[in-house]
């Protein structure tokens, strides 16, 4: 029997807060499929930050990813994103 994955993903009302806090007139709006938009692609830099930490952390062969993996591997993902 094939297990799901638990589908985890980023509260939209607080993306959708934090995205409205960048605008500059309150008049300006955000479409619902702009805040799903970039729930995604948050899910996606997440998962991506996750999986180069690991492969970091394996090339360095340690058995558990620490803070110091995941600052190695950001200049490149910021770049990448």
């Amino acid at each position: 029997m094939a297990e799901k994955e638990a589908e985890i993903g980023f509260n939209r009302d607080t993306i959708s807060k934090l995205l409205s806090s960048f605008l500059k007139e309150d008049k300006t709006r955000l479409s619902g499929d702009a805040v799903q938009l970039m729930a995604e692609m948050l899910k996606i830099f997440v998962q991506e930050a996750a999986v180069r930490s690991l492969k970091q952390a394996e090339s360095e062969d340690c058995d558990q990813v620490d803070i110091e993996h995941f600052e190695k591997i950001l200049p490149q993902l910021l770049l990448d994103f």
